[in-house]
């Protein structure tokens, strides 16, 4: 009996390495627990939307196509373990993710031991593509054009010249601070401080330090995320300060608003590599899909997700049949991606062969203070080939 047991064990470790033969799953890797959940939430639920609605053909294909979502809490310590789990499932023949560069960058590196496709939604470092890794692709834009763009509206259109600038210190937002500075500084503007915090709560002292600043500045930029960018705001505005304010988009979520106050939060200008889901005519009847099977709104990133999931979701049929109806490989997945051309919610959707889409939107925003995210005002997009 025992050496039958542990025959058993054995069999089922090995169908465990091999994979299941019908089964072709999806991971999406971001945070689903903790301050930035409420856009980690879209990611996941713009991918889960995307494979429920491709379910049917993969099933007459004769695959049972599914979606495992991992939450990486924004860390890149959860993200690249996280990524060690997915590249042991052999049936993981793709990931959209993730929303933080900082954990996206090393997670990336995981999957690339394997060559497991990862298509970003939402990450703008332009390390994430620089780096030479033919697994690694993204359909949204680069923080070397969005922290420029950003830059630009301020200093010609709001006609600002003096900036303090703050950051997160991390990959992405100390990134993005860095390329607005660098071109606020060549239009002839001055970054009056330049200021890394990690601070989450009490934002007294900073405020201070903006109160005290000479000259005194016209804008504050902050390169960061909602669940940081919105207590700060409601900080600064409740101790008097009406500077204007611009942001990234990490603070592209309806929780911004949320976590400042409408009141506090109104007149924000940010940029976004995520278009409001005004912008995109296509994607009116997914929006309707995704409100009426989740209760709540689908915003930027949740679109891009869509999309992203869909560009993998079609390159995994171009492989199955350039593969006679089998189950593709993870290889002959990638190449598919690499060679994807698709019209999706968002626009055309092709890669260059460092893995950025060839034309990404770049939009710049202003925050209503409605409390309805999809009253932002649009203000201007700029469709920009990738550096």
């Amino acid at each position: 009996m025992r050496r039958l047991g542990v025959l058993a064990a054995g069999v089922a470790a090995l169908g465990m390495a091999l994979g299941q033969a019908n089964v072709i799953k999806i991971a999406t890797q971001s945070p689903l627990s903790g301050p930035q959940a409420g856009l980690g939430e879209q990611i996941k639920l713009g991918a889960e939307l995307a494979v429920e609605e491709a379910k049917a053909r993969f099933k007459a294909l004769g695959f049972d196509l599914q979606l495992v979502p991992y939450d990486d809490q924004a860390n890149p310590d959860i993200g690249v373990g996280n990524a060690n789990r997915i590249i042991n499932d052999p049936d993981i023949l793709g990931v959209v993710g993730h929303l933080n560069s900082g954990v996206a960058i090393p997670s990336s590196e995981v999957y690339a031991r394997v060559n497991l496709v990862m298509v970003s939604p939402a990450n703008t470092n332009p390390r994430v593509t620089e780096r030479g890794l033919k697994n690694v692709f993204r359909i949204c834009g680069r923080d070397d054009v969005q922290g420029p763009a950003g830059a630009e509206y301020a200093f010609q259109n709001l006609r600002v010249r003096n900036v303090f600038v703050i950051h997160d210190k991390t990959a992405y937002g100390q990134g993005l601070a860095e390329e607005f500075k660098k071109r606020f500084e060549a239009l002839g503007g001055k970054v009056v401080a330049f200021v890394g915090t990690e601070e989450t709560s009490n934002f007294v002292p900073l405020i201070n330090q903006i109160r005290s600043a000479r000259p005194a500045p016209q804008l504050i930029y902050f390169g960061g995320i909602y669940s940081q960018i919105g207590p700060f705001v409601k900080q600064l505005r409740e101790r008097g300060l009406y500077t204007r304010l611009m942001g990234g988009d990490g603070l592209d979520s309806s929780e911004f608003e949320r976590l400042a106050g409408s009141q506090a939060a109104k007149g924000t200008f940010y940029t976004s590599v995520a278009g409001p889901v005004s912008a995109f005519p296509k994607a009116k009847a997914v929006v309707q899909r995704f409100k009426q099977k989740y209760g709540k709104d689908m915003e930027g990133f949740g679109v891009y997700a869509y999309d992203s999931a869909n560009v993998i979701i079609t390159a995994i049929e171009n492989a199955i049949k350039a593969a006679g109806g089998k189950k593709p490989t993870r290889d002959q997945v990638t190449e598919m991606v690499a060679k994807t051309k698709l019209e999706g919610l968002t626009g055309t959707i092709e890669f260059n062969s460092k893995g950025d889409i060839k034309k990404a939107k770049y939009f710049v925003l202003q925050v209503a203070g409605t409390g309805n995210w999809a009253d932002n005002k649009l203000i201007r997009v700029i469709e920009v080939a990738a550096p």
